[in-house]
């Protein structure tokens, strides 16, 4: 059983909205997003629908990660996790506080792109997550590679930490406040702006 958490109205795109992934049903769906060549910094392009639907059952049962299904016009259009970057991924990696809270997310690979759309989806996850009081500061660890996210991520507040080695990959850990998050979308909402 799956359950709304957040609901956005972009000025440009509409309704978003994320709700609790269930790992069973949801599994075909986000194994055909996760497995896509344009998700390849997803780490999960060999994986099949049981694999899939066993590390959001894994995700599910953990204390300190969950997965969101997002959807946008009421269809589903990405991927956010939320996890404790001083129990998950960072241990040990980064100065964590109280109040940080670590993030990911997908965007299903699109059948027509929209401008505006991943931007429009990274500002509905943080705002997600800056509706709770107790966040402080979301931390991020795309691969250092990704400058496509590293782009996005600047565009919405997050600063740059410096690059950190991880199992996986090398990483570029950074760091967005809810003053920084705030001042980067409020600006670009009054300037028009919806890159």
């Amino acid at each position: 059983m799956s359950t709304l958490v957040h609901t956005r109205l972009d000025p440009r795109l509409g309704e978003f909205a994320l709700r609790t992934l269930d790992p069973a049903a949801d599994a075909p769906l986000l194994h055909r997003w996760v497995t896509h060549p344009r998700s390849a910094f997803w780490l999960m392009p060999d994986a099949d629908v049981d694999a899939v639907a066993a590390e959001y059952r894994r995700i599910a049962a953990h204390p300190h990660h969950d997965a969101f299904l997002g959807s946008w016009r009421g269809e589903p259009a990405f991927l956010a996790e939320r996890y404790d970057p001083a129990r998950v991924e960072l241990v040990g990696l980064h100065d964590a506080r109280p109040g940080d809270v670590g993030m990911h997310f997908l965007c299903a690979p699109p059948e027509t792109p929209v401008h505006g759309f991943t931007t429009a989806v990274l500002t509905t996850v943080l705002a997600w997550l800056f509706a709770d009081p107790d966040t402080e500061r979301v931390v991020v660890e795309p691969d250092v590679r990704n400058t496509a996210v590293h782009a996005l991520n600047a565009a919405v507040g997050f600063e740059v930490i410096g690059p950190i080695a991880k199992p996986e990959k090398t990483a570029l850990l950074s760091i967005c406040t809810r003053a920084r998050f705030r001042a980067a979308t409020v600006a670009k909402e009054h300037s028009g702006d919806h890159a």
